[in-house]
């Protein structure tokens, strides 16, 4: 699915052939399919509206009105017929029913990066709260929205939370300014409180593993810290260095080359094909023989958010990666082997890395960098994927199929579709 001004139009994800195509009241600012794909939520910030289309019944549609209290977050609940609308200044979050057109409010939420989360399974649903000046979560039961616990945290400014995959311990983490990480379990236990310094800036991005065994914390200190789930004690540190000296670790460095033209083939005027190619650059990797230097960029120390610590985590679906992403060294990807807990990887690219995400199905990394090019790696190597097109086609995000076997690429006005082959078995 996909929004343009005020129409939702949804195509078929294997030929992109036009399915649907629904007109909304105004401006689409956000999007979301329900967890069974029956239903699509476009949220109309603006007018503090969600309308709600179906694409089994395509004349039927509901409309979600917030009225003078605003509207700035909504999303579906896990079992995609209840929306939790977030109203303007946090002041509430009001829960829709679609089937008993019913109506639940939950109070205080806090204005925070990650304040309302779920667990995998879809059975309950923790929200960061702030009452009397002090941090609070809520744990609901998603079934029937019943709160289940609600506890106090030991946190100046509580800034988000996260459940593990397997939905028993919740982690909770407070302002860059206080290092702490606190973890809790499902009736509201402190299971542990991990501090890895106490005066400088502290957390800056954290990321569970897909079985639940680590969580690796991102600091401003340019290091990520793994707890295990045993004793939640720090395992290991993993260090971004601007230099890469161990010969174990593999530097893929990107460069681009100009294509040869056959100076007998040129005429005048060019022809569109001769001339798309004379002034378009072929991008590929070489392997740096280390040590290998990295751009490091010193950060601005006298401004808000310094580009300094590592900001960006993720772990491959098979828990035997990790991937970084150290904000002082903008144009590499850290990607470290989780069985030796050594770096493996260091994808050096020519600009800076916009976002980057695993396979959902292996372990396979996409990368974009602004530019009109996809980046992949596996542990059999690294390819540069030029997008066909007319224009300049600038992929600032992307995203991977549930199957594996294509990813949506995204730039500011347009989007297209990477289809990959699969090899037959």
């Amino acid at each position: 699915a996909s929004c343009v001004q005020h129409r939702l139009v949804v195509r078929d994800a294997s030929s992109m052939q036009l399915l649907q195509l629904y007109t909304c009241l105004d401006q689409i600012q956000y999007i979301e399919w329900s967890s069974d794909s029956l239903f699509i939520l476009c949220a109309l910030y603006k007018r503090g509206i969600v309308q709600v289309w179906s694409l089994e019944q395509p004349a039927w549609h509901c409309r979600i009105d917030e009225g003078s209290a605003g509207l700035v977050a909504s999303c579906w609940s896990p079992d995609g017929r209840h929306i939790l609308n977030t109203t303007e200044f946090h002041l509430r979050i009001t829960v829709w029913s679609l089937c008993t057109k019913s109506v639940s409010y939950i109070k205080y939420p806090k204005a925070c990066q990650q304040g309302v989360v779920f667990t995998k399974d879809g059975r309950y649903m923790a929200v960061a709260e702030r009452r009397d000046c002090k941090d609070f979560i809520s744990i609901f039961v998603c079934s029937n929205w019943q709160l289940l616990r609600h506890f106090d945290t030991e946190t100046q400014d509580l800034s988000g939370i996260e459940w593990a995959p397997n939905g028993c311990v919740l982690a909770a983490w407070d302002t860059c300014l206080e290092y702490k990480v606190l973890l809790y379990s499902l009736d509201g236990r402190l299971l542990s409180s991990f501090r890895a310094y106490e005066w400088p800036l502290g957390v800056k991005s954290i990321a569970w593993s897909p079985s639940s065994q680590f969580l690796a914390i991102g600091s401003f200190d340019e290091k990520v810290r793994i707890l295990n789930h045993v004793t939640w004690k720090k395992i290991t540190e993993l260090d971004h260095p601007a230099t890469i000296a161990s010969k174990e670790t593999i530097v893929y460095k990107e460069v681009e080359k100009s294509p040869t033209i056959d100076t007998e083939r040129l005429s005048f005027p060019p022809t569109r094909e001769l001339a798309s190619s004379l002034f378009s650059t072929k991008s590929k990797y070489d392997i740096s023989q280390v040590p290998v230097s990295l751009q490091y960029v010193k950060p601005v120390a006298d401004r808000a958010n310094p580009k300094v610590g590592v900001g960006m985590l993720a772990f491959s679906a098979d828990n035997c990666f990790l991937a970084t992403k150290n904000d002082n060294i903008p144009n590499a990807v850290w990607i470290w082997d989780m069985r030796k807990l050594k770096l493996s990887v260091v994808l050096e690219q020519l600009c800076t890395i916009q976002c980057f995400q695993w396979d959902p199905c292996q372990p396979r990394l996409a990368v974009c960098t602004g530019t009109s090019r996809v980046f992949l790696w596996s542990p059999a190597g690294c390819v540069a994927v030029q997008v066909p097109g007319e224009g300049d086609f600038q992929i600032v995000s992307l995203s991977w199929h549930s199957s594996g076997d294509s990813i949506v690429l995204l730039s500011k006005d347009n989007f297209c579709v990477c289809y990959l082959e699969r090899e037959e078995v």
